[in-house]
């Protein structure tokens, strides 16, 4: 139970953050949405984060770490496999621009994977592990 509650409170706080960072930005002071467009997220912006449907590689939390010093600055350390320790941990990044959607990545082709792996520095066989999940083929 404690580990649930922890989970939903470290959520709600990047909820509460998103709502911050838009009326910092100026836009998000006037907002006037009901609970249920709150959950909708009828507001303006997202916040994705690495491993959910829009960004499946969870391997650019390194670089996230790495540029925030995340493990110096608050102590959130990742594992091998990049999963966040506490485990009641969020990272993301917040987009303000009005345009700015969610969506998910389908399965994606060899060509791509070959494409995204060049360019994230990885091995082919690296970038299959990583997005193994939304692959349309099966890795040799």
């Amino acid at each position: 139970m404690a580990k649930a509650l922890a989970d939903r409170l470290a959520e709600a706080l990047a909820e509460k953050l998103h709502q911050q960072a838009r009326i910092d930005w100026g836009f998000g002071s006037e907002e006037k949405l009901s609970e249920d467009e709150l959950i909708d997220e009828k507001y303006r912006g997202i916040r994705p984060a690495p491993g959910y449907p829009a960004c499946p590689d969870h391997t650019v939390k390194g670089t996230l770490w790495d540029l925030l010093g995340v493990e110096k600055q608050i102590g959130i350390k990742l594992t091998e496999s990049f999963a966040m320790m506490p485990a009641a941990s969020v990272s993301g990044w917040y987009f303000a621009h009005p345009e700015a959607k969610y969506f998910a990545v389908d399965r994606i082709t060899r060509d791509q994977v070959t494409s995204y792996a060049e360019r994230a520095g990885m091995t082919l066989t690296e970038a299959e592990r990583w997005l193994a999940p939304n692959l349309s083929y099966d890795p040799v």
